[in-house]
């Protein structure tokens, strides 16, 4: 299986960070199924160019948050994701975008008003665009 994990070298953000934040939001997404068999920790390591050590960290991680499940001798799968959690994830997501955002217009020193109003701008935009047609 080919993981849609894409890897940005110039980034301040440490790899292992950069390839546990996407197949997390792959997960509870439901881009990857629960009971999916992922690529082993060589296999992933491999098409990512990184080491064997940075993906045994991040399925060790996704394991702990209950995210993946290891069999011995079988492999590691996608476990089951729970709405509640689902909603935390999208929620946390956007809440972290969000926050990004404000420290960006604080920093070049806009105003409330002046944040608000590109924000709503922002909005109508993404809400009101036309669907694309399939």
């Amino acid at each position: 299986m080919r993981i849609p994990i894409q890897i940005n070298e110039h980034s301040p953000e440490p790899l292992y960070h950069q390839i546990e934040t996407q197949l997390r939001s792959l997960i509870i997404s439901g881009q990857i199924q629960e009971g999916t068999l992922l690529p082993s920790i060589r296999e992933l390591a491999n098409s990512l160019n990184c080491s064997v050590i940075t993906i045994r960290r991040v399925y060790q991680d996704l394991e702990n948050e209950g995210l993946l499940r290891t069999r011995q001798g079988t492999g590691t799968f996608v476990a089951g994701v729970g709405e509640q959690m689902r909603e935390k994830f999208k929620r946390d997501t956007v809440v972290e975008a969000l926050t990004t955002a404000v420290e960006t217009g604080l920093s070049l020193h806009l105003s409330e008003d002046e944040l608000k109003t590109i924000f709503m701008e922002i909005v109508q935009q993404k809400y009101n665009q036309p669907k694309e047609r399939k």
